[in-house]
């Protein structure tokens, strides 16, 4: 996730994909639906019948997967390889592109696993499409880990912000895996996936696009403290955008449909 766009593309997928399921925690609450099994359209003898039938998500899924693998790929300059071979030596090269792209591989294959799971199986199984989201996550947090270490000052922080709103979010989506129907865990989990795309997104524009036109200073201690700032900024912001999905869903759900 270097440069801009590398931070932009994936906040903004995390975060519409937190969104998503802000949505469907908020209609479950509303209608008294259970939040992983939501009504399907009624079959009906059309045209386009079989399509109101499919369930989306994974496809979704699958598709940000190929486009923020082809963004990452364009990126690089020269032979895209693992491991050079320069005489004797054996060096691993773009340690943090392959980060990037095992990460984009977790979102293919839980996409995949959704596809066939609501799609394609004769029973939905929950289980496994949770499973599947719970192994992204758990990936995720060791490669963010490991992705501060040539960071500093500004850079730094904002990045131990970011791993410590994914750990959360994977404690989260473990603990979902025994309780896949408590409201309260799908209220986190859309809370969080929208805070960690959300600051993923800022990150970008702190590192790339500072709205200043100048850019941070790693050695200015009152950088840091406003990057935690902001940081709980964007909390109080989610916050916020929860409670105005879930107005906004009543007013849909119990005065317009």
């Amino acid at each position: 996730m270097g440069g801009f766009e590398g931070h932009l593309y994936p906040g903004l997928s995390l975060f519409f994909y937190g969104l998503y399921h802000a949505r469907l925690v908020s209609r479950a609450l509303i209608c008294n639906y259970p939040v992983q099994y939501l009504p399907r359209h009624p079959w009906s003898k059309g045209k386009w019948a079989r399509l109101q039938q499919i369930y989306y998500v994974g496809l979704v899924k699958i598709l940000s997967a190929f486009i923020l693998a082809a963004q990452e790929l364009h990126n690089i300059h020269g032979q895209f390889v693992l491991i050079s071979k320069i005489y004797h030596q054996r060096n691993f090269l773009y340690r943090k592109q392959w980060q990037h792209l095992t990460l984009y591989m977790t979102f293919f294959l839980s996409g995949c696993v959704d596809v066939v799971s609501q799609n394609l199986l004769p029973q939905r199984c929950a289980a496994l499409e949770q499973g599947a989201q719970a192994l992204g996550m758990c990936l995720f947090l060791p490669l963010m880990v490991s992705h501060m270490q040539d960071s500093e000052g500004v850079e730094l922080q904002s990045h131990i912000l970011l791993t410590q709103a994914i750990f959360l979010l994977v404690l989260v989506v473990i603990a979902e895996l025994w309780a896949p129907n408590r409201l309260q865990l799908w209220v986190m989990k859309a809370f969080f996936y929208m805070m960690t795309g959300s600051w993923l997104i800022q990150i970008g524009f702190m590192l790339y696009k500072p709205i200043s036109g100048y850019k941070w200073m790693d050695d200015d201690k009152n950088n840091i403290i406003f990057v935690t700032t902001f940081f709980c900024w964007h909390v109080a912001f989610i916050a916020i955008l929860m409670i105005w999905v879930y107005g906004f869903s009543f007013l849909w759900y119990c005065y317009i449909c």
